[in-house]
């Protein structure tokens, strides 16, 4: 058998999910010019399942993809420790604002538009590559520390279901657009929810949505309105009466009781 030379053997290696065969083949070809390492899939899911089965050094994600798309493989990636600290580069056809901040706020740490220029994806590619070497040479355990394994895939989706919500709380959301947004159904979610959560989807979007409130009472001078807003309610009379079955008081109480002890000696 051939030995690896001292090269081959530290190159990084790149993970791009697309499910576009010309341009999966381009990327993986000028990649591979570049001397980097690099695997591919076809799909969200079974880019999950190859970053979990030999974690890449980076991934190039396509956001829209049948299936698990490139968000919601972005979120399993980031609720699972053995993956959550792999850079993640967006793949995207579409220059819309709301997608590249949606992404970034999930994880991703840059965009790359369709069509490819091959200097901009060498140059963004290489800078997040040496990002990610700094930031585990300056975060490095002991030698002797076990690197971290794959959770159980119930508890991933748990995990990716939390942040989902606490991301979301102004939206309008549903258990059907969760478990889709995640790459599973409805009572898979429920079940796993339960399981890890101790409650069900909505008692936690729920409390989530009311301990939101809590602090825009405490710390901001929103009105009552603006807060029902941003808490995902229809009105400030619903968003009222669901805290204060939560709280024992309403709003205006909490929030007059909070300046109340912030003005004590």
């Amino acid at each position: 058998m051939l030995a690896l030379t001292t090269t081959e053997q530290v190159r990084p290696g790149i993970l791009i999910v697309d499910d576009e065969r010309e341009e999966l083949r381009f990327l993986t070809d000028l990649l591979r010019r570049q001397l980097y390492h690099v695997r591919s899939a076809s799909d969200g899911m079974a880019g999950y399942q190859a970053a979990l089965a030999s974690p890449p050094d980076l991934i190039l994600l396509d956001v829209r993809m049948p299936g698990l798309d490139g968000f919601a493989a972005c979120r399993l990636l980031k609720a699972n420790p053995a993956t959550r600290a792999i850079p993640i580069i967006f793949l995207s056809s579409l220059d819309e604002p709301d997608e590249r901040v949606a992404g970034l706020a999930m994880g991703g740490v840059d965009f790359v538009a369709k069509p490819y220029h091959p200097a901009e994806v060498f140059a963004r590619v290489r800078i997040h590559l040496e990002l990610a070497g700094l930031r585990r040479a300056a975060a490095a355990a002991p030698a002797t520390a076990a690197a971290p394994s794959p959770h159980d895939p119930d508890e991933v989706v748990a995990a990716a279901a939390m942040r989902l919500i606490d991301d979301n709380l102004s939206a309008a959301l549903t258990l059907a657009g969760i478990a889709r947004s995640l790459g599973t159904h409805e009572k898979r979610l429920s079940q796993v929810f339960r399981r890890y959560v101790g409650m069900t989807v909505f008692g936690y979007l729920g409390a989530a949505r009311i301990r939101l409130g809590r602090h825009l009472l405490a710390d901001t001078d929103m009105s009552v309105q603006q807060i029902a807003e941003q808490t995902g309610f229809r009105s400030a009379a619903n968003f009222a009466t669901a805290f204060r079955e939560h709280v024992e008081v309403t709003p205006t109480a909490y929030r007059q009781a909070i300046r109340q002890q912030a003005v004590r000696p």
